[in-house]
């Protein structure tokens, strides 16, 4: 489907995709939300969404206006009304397997400051496969109906709504919208999805195929469909259903839980999914999910996934929203087609750290409308089935050549390998050896205890290790150098006119003139030749975040190589203190240590790299050709804080501890995760209890968070 992967694309490369990717997915958008029509799968809708938004990950300034990652649904088409929602109709972010499920609960706990033996209380529903509707209901009586359209105006379908208001469920002796409510707040919109029941849309093709009428592709089309029409009798004649499941504009709360307040719609009389549990954390949440795949092709109705929710409505409100999504919830999809096809050869890439990742060569297979020749197979223990404690993995079942496999993408851009059928596995196959030597440099590839993949011990000899550092080093958010990418870095390293990032800056002395020059190559002139020695030249000043991030050092990404710049300042005071940590311990390694953010596991991997060796010998000459420019410090006039040294313990009762850290950081704050004689305030909650005892040993000033917030006050 991808013929380049993220990584490998270039600046020019990246724009175009991204516009196209734009076009593709607005189309998708217009023909699934606009016209109940949609012309692509599910899986290959979430796969390029994806892909846009990994694009954009790593290429931000390309980010486009109409960019599909900032869209929800379509724009209302012609025909109808519109509608402006007073509380937007958002879409939900996707989860995709069981650790995406895990994260979700991580990135809630670290964002409210839960620890992990804090109870969190989720509500698991079937994500119901319809159209999205909200229902406003004015002193109990229904005044206006609306389609999600773009998230902020809908479809104005009061009148089409109306008709399953007027429908009476058999089975319930009620509709599944009522008309009107008794004790409701003053002001209510009700929010949940119309479908259509899979008896109901088969008899409805029946008749239509009578009348030599449209033929439905699914329930979802047909329901969408019908809402949809400008002509309500006819929507009027088509069985409709409704599930209630969130609400927008309340003039009171309906409760102070997500469940409460579906138990409360429900007694308005709307219907509910019986399905909705109350479950405590991920597990229950996965074994919930579990017991709906189970029943899914019995209900009745199409569903795709679970979607959980924080049950605690005030938790909801201080999680809050991204641009598109809620913090709070999260739709778990059900797998996208699988498919069995032959593991051809096991082959092993080398990344830019070294690490040996295994990929399957597969007989070309189609999954969910994309053919598929290769998967990813992880690591060691995941083709052998079984982790480095012995504990099976799928069932212990070894992968080896020649066995037949299940692939699946679900949302995932790479495919991966999810079983394997023993019973067809052929006679004499051999169990697969991982490899101990790097195939691309015969270094040996070693795993460390506690790390799941081998590494090639090779570094910038490797040539794998080197062509990706350099890729890196050029990428968008480090040198970011016009006219010089991964394409060209590769040929430029192949030719040996590249070996590592010094050679960059002497490729004009080297090539510039005489018989090598560089205008003289295939795809190359006077003129591409001229801007991509002055691109260089441009880049020999870098800021000090940059140059670090660019380095490409094992775990120090963009954000990392920001602390480490605002920490230090200036670049020679950094690798100052780097000298001075050889034998990780002293000072220096303490104060490293103390920058929040940054673990040991980071810290040693820094200290690695400045140790004498070919590492570090490498970023002195690239050094020597560059101009450091010292890190840029926040705007902190007026601020009590600007350039002390904070550290926060304890429970913060009126923010969590990544606000009040986030709050200092924008003062000029330093904030550190521990006590030293350099720390000039503690910030102390309920519960605090060495931090705080060292800083009284150590005379450092302790105020509680109502000091804290009197002493920023407006700042």
């Amino acid at each position: 489907m991808f013929k380049t992967a993220v990584e490998a694309l270039t600046k020019a490369e990246a724009e175009r995709e991204l516009a196209q990717l734009a076009k593709t997915l607005t189309e998708a958008n217009t023909a699934y939300h606009g016209e109940d029509a949609p012309h692509i799968t599910d899986a290959k809708y979430d796969a390029l969404k994806q892909r846009n938004v990994a694009i954009e990950e790593r290429f931000p300034n390309l980010k486009r206006h109409d960019s599909p990652s900032n869209q929800v649904g379509a724009a209302p088409v012609e025909g109808f009304a519109k509608v402006t929602h007073a509380v937007r109709m958002l879409s939900l972010s996707n989860a995709f397997d069981n650790e995406d499920v895990s994260d979700f609960d991580d990135r809630i706990r670290r964002y409210l400051g839960l620890s992990d033996d804090v109870l969190l209380d989720y509500t698991a529903e079937p994500k119901i496969d319809g159209l999205s509707l909200s229902l406003r209901y004015e002193h109990g009586v229904l005044v206006q109906a609306a389609t999600r359209g773009d998230g902020a105006v809908g479809e104005n379908v009061t009148a089409n709504a109306k008709t399953i208001a007027e429908r009476i469920i058999e089975d319930r002796n009620l509709s599944d919208i009522p008309d009107r409510i008794e004790g409701a707040p003053e002001v209510l919109e009700v929010r949940g999805e119309v479908y259509m029941s899979h008896a109901d849309f088969a008899a409805l093709n029946t008749r239509q195929a009578e009348r030599n009428g449209k033929q439905f592709a699914n329930p979802r089309n047909a329901a969408a469909g019908s809402l949809r029409q400008l002509d309500s009798e006819i929507t009027r004649r088509r069985p409709l259903r409704f599930f209630a499941y969130a609400w927008g504009e309340l003039s009171a709360p309906l409760s102070d839980t997500q469940m409460g307040a579906i138990e409360r719609l429900q007694s308005f009389g709307f219907q509910t999914n019986p399905l909705t549990a109350l479950c405590d954390g991920p597990a229950g949440m996965l074994a919930h999910y579990a017991k709906i795949e189970q029943m899914r092709a019995n209900l009745g109705y199409d569903i795709d996934g679970v979607v959980y929710k924080i049950n605690d409505l005030a938790l909801q409100g201080r999680l809050g929203f991204r641009s598109t999504t809620p913090r709070w919830a999260i739709a778990h999809k059900f797998p996208a087609e699988l498919a069995w096809t032959r593991l051809e050869a096991i082959e092993i890439q080398v990344g830019r750290t070294g690490a040996l990742s295994p990929v399957a060569r597969l007989l070309p297979v189609t999954v969910g409308g994309v053919v598929v020749s290769n998967a990813t197979l992880h690591n060691e223990d995941y083709i052998k089935g079984v982790d480095s404690k012995g504990n099976d993995i799928r069932d212990g079942k070894d992968i080896r050549e020649g066995d037949w496999v299940q692939v699946y993408r679900a949302g995932d851009v790479i495919p991966k390998v999810a079983d394997v059928d023993l019973n067809k596995r052929r006679d004499g196959s051999v169990v697969y050896v991982f490899p101990d030597i790097c195939p691309e440099c015969q270094s040996p590839a070693i795993r460390e205890e506690g790390d799941a993949v081998h590494r090639c011990t090779g570094g910038l000899i490797c040539p794998a290790q080197a062509v990706e550092k350099l890729k890196h080093f050029v990428s968008r958010a480090a040198f970011d150098i016009d006219g010089l990418g991964a394409k060209q870095v590769e040929q430029f390293y192949t030719d040996k006119w590249i070996k590592e990032p010094a050679d960059i800056f002497t490729l004009q002395e080297r090539f510039g003139s005489g018989v090598q020059q560089l205008k003289n190559r295939e795809g190359w002139g006077d003129k591409s030749a001229s801007k991509l020695f002055q691109a260089i030249d441009s880049k020999r000043k870098i800021p000090f975040s940059r140059l670090l991030f660019s380095l490409g050092i094992r775990h120090v990404g963009e954000q990392a190589s920001n602390l480490i710049a605002r920490t230090y300042g200036r670049w020679d005071e950094f690798v100052s203190a780097m000298d001075a940590i050889p034998d990780y311990d002293g000072p220096e390694w303490d104060r490293l240590l103390g920058i929040d953010g940054l673990g040991e596991v980071m810290a040693r991997s820094l200290v690695t790299a400045f140790n004498p060796g070919q590492e570090r010998d490498s970023i002195d000459k690239l050094t020597a050709h560059l101009s450091v420019e010292d890190a840029e410090q926040p705007d902190t006039d007026g601020s009590p804080v600007a350039g002390k040294t904070v550290v926060f313990t304890g429970t913060l009762e009126k923010m969590t501890r990544a606000e009040a850290k986030a709050r200092a950081e924008t003062l000029g704050a330093k904030v550190s995760g521990s006590v030293s004689a350099k720390t000039d305030l503690l910030v102390a909650g309920p519960g605090a209890g060495s931090k705080a005892k060292k800083a009284a040993d150590l005379g450092v000033e302790t105020i509680d968070e109502d000091g804290w917030l009197q002493l920023i006050g407006d700042a």
